[in-house]
């Protein structure tokens, strides 16, 4: 254990107990000798201006409590190796969420991390190295990401010129930001649409402008929120209003069977070893698109209309390839 990591624990033993701790208890959890327990008592003292004493009956160290009865904290930004670790992890994962997208933001956070790193002396700098994230189809978020994180977080109105793709066509808004959400490699913008009235999704990417209107936001409360756009499956807001019913070959059910396509599936394996799997949804488009991937390993049970959709790619499919 590095001398940091030993004081950090120390601190930690004498911040959360209520009665003094034995020299023999620290040289236990400290895992040192008692020369260094002493020495480790001594720089916290010194060094650090930690309150520590002995009490004498008691025959234990203790903090002694600050003048309006508070509790000492290490002075500056103390982490043991596995929080540091977390936080160069984090930072990473963060990071290629979209290549550069907060490097600005984050390089004074990573350039401490990497003072601590060195300090410490624990050999973590390698850490991110270890690790590689794959992203599938990521569109870059854009040059508006950051207004729009900015005015979620405010809780500010924004003015906002949106070119959608499905219908190819560019509209002026006005809406409330409520969350942005980050699915399967895209960002995601969930607002109160004050043109539509209601609640919509804003691929970022597709912003071409948007600015502060600077009036307070229109605020939608959390279980509406969720009610609408976790109900159903996928991206598609609404409340859910059909159930699918897939039914998987015994040979792809393996891994179906351990994957969350929604929070309110529900799943179980038959008696010939395949797997049925039931799905909450309300718009069929990401739906239709995850069923057909998984090709004649799947069928859809029900709903009629879903199998119809399904039946009606695979015939497109068929004739695109003559």
């Amino acid at each position: 254990m590095d001398k940091f990591d030993r004081i950090y624990k120390l601190h930690g033993i004498l911040r959360n107990r209520r009665t003094p701790v034995t020299r023999a208890e620290l040289l236990l959890q400290l895992e040192c000798t008692e020369p260094t327990v002493y020495r480790l008592i001594r720089a916290m003292k010194d060094y650090l201006n930690a309150p520590i004493e002995w009490h004498g009956e008691l025959g234990g160290y203790y903090y002694q409590q600050n003048a309006d009865g508070g509790t000492y904290e290490l002075p500056g930004l103390w982490f043991n190796s596995r929080e540091l670790q977390a936080l160069l992890v984090f930072g990473h994962l963060f990071e290629n969420l979209d290549s550069g997208l907060l490097r600005e933001h984050l390089a004074p956070l990573s350039h401490r991390i990497q003072a601590l790193l060195d300090h410490h002396r624990l050999g973590l700098n390698e850490a991110v190295q270890r690790i590689r994230i794959l992203g599938m189809a990521a569109r870059p978020a854009g040059s508006w990401f950051h207004v729009a994180a900015s005015a979620t977080l405010q809780r500010r109105m924004l003015q906002m010129r949106y070119h959608g793709r499905e219908r190819d066509r560019t509209t002026e808004r006005t809406i409330s930001p409520q969350r942005l959400t980050h699915y399967r490699d895209n960002w995601y913008l969930d607002a109160w649409c004050h043109l539509r009235n209601g609640l919509r999704c804003f691929a970022v990417d597709r912003i071409a402008h948007v600015s502060e209107t600077g009036e307070p936001a229109h605020d939608v409360a959390d279980e509406q929120l969720d009610e609408h756009y976790a109900s159903a499956y996928g991206i598609f807001g609404g409340r859910a209003v059909k159930t699918a019913i897939l039914r998987f070959s015994p040979g792809r059910a393996r891994w179906v069977a351990d994957e969350r396509w929604h929070p309110r599936q529900a799943g179980q394996f038959l008696t010939d070893g395949s797997y049925e799997l039931r799905i909450p949804y309300r718009d069929d488009r990401e739906l239709v698109m995850d069923i057909l991937k998984h090709g004649p390993e799947v069928e859809v049970v029900s709903p009629a209309s879903l199998r119809l959709a399904v039946v009606e790619s695979l015939d497109a499919a068929l004739k695109r390839y003559g």
